[in-house]
């Protein structure tokens, strides 16, 4: 099992999209921060609480000898403190994967040699992994740009359209 480390913006996305429930079904040790799901709204909270309460998600509470740690690597500017916990905690647990949508976190994870992936790699595993069909893919990838304009972009929007072709 492969662990991994999920921001803020990809939860809310899966469950925006409703693809939360098969997320939580991908052969993955799923990490996030006390910070991270501080950002969500009370409702998205309490979706992801049902999964810590059965063990599919560990969030972590970051202590003081973990924000000196963090002092110690050179994040850039744009990194808000959740984003640095998340790339934190993927160092801390062994080089895990980052999942975050954010493109300097992503960057940022590249530069010390942490994979990462965003939301297009999830519907690729879900599937490749049999947990959703391609129909429900396709469904999923016409919301996306509506549910957040950053899918909107020309470089989402042909990650979008290269899935559309290989699913239709």
């Amino acid at each position: 099992m492969r662990v991994a480390v999920t921001d803020a913006c990809i939860f809310i996305d899966l469950i925006e999209l409703e693809m939360i429930t098969s997320f939580f079904q991908l052969d993955l040790e799923l990490h996030t921060s006390v910070a991270v799901i501080n950002e969500l709204y009370p409702e998205q909270k309490q979706i992801l609480e049902a999964y810590k309460s059965v063990g599919k998600l560990h969030i972590h509470n970051l202590q003081e000898d973990d924000f000196l740690e963090m002092k110690q690597i050179a994040f850039p500017r744009g990194l808000s403190q959740e984003d640095r916990s998340v790339i934190y905690l993927a160092k801390k647990l062994g080089g895990a994967i980052v999942i975050s949508s954010d493109k300097l976190v992503r960057d940022f994870a590249g530069k010390l040699n942490l994979p990462y992936h965003g939301i297009f790699w999830i519907l690729d595993q879900l599937v490749s992994e049999g947990l959703i069909e391609k129909s429900k893919a396709i469904q999923i990838l016409s919301e996306m740009p509506k549910i957040n304009s950053m899918y909107q972009a020309a470089g989402l929007k042909r990650e979008i359209e290269k899935r559309l072709a290989l699913w239709n």
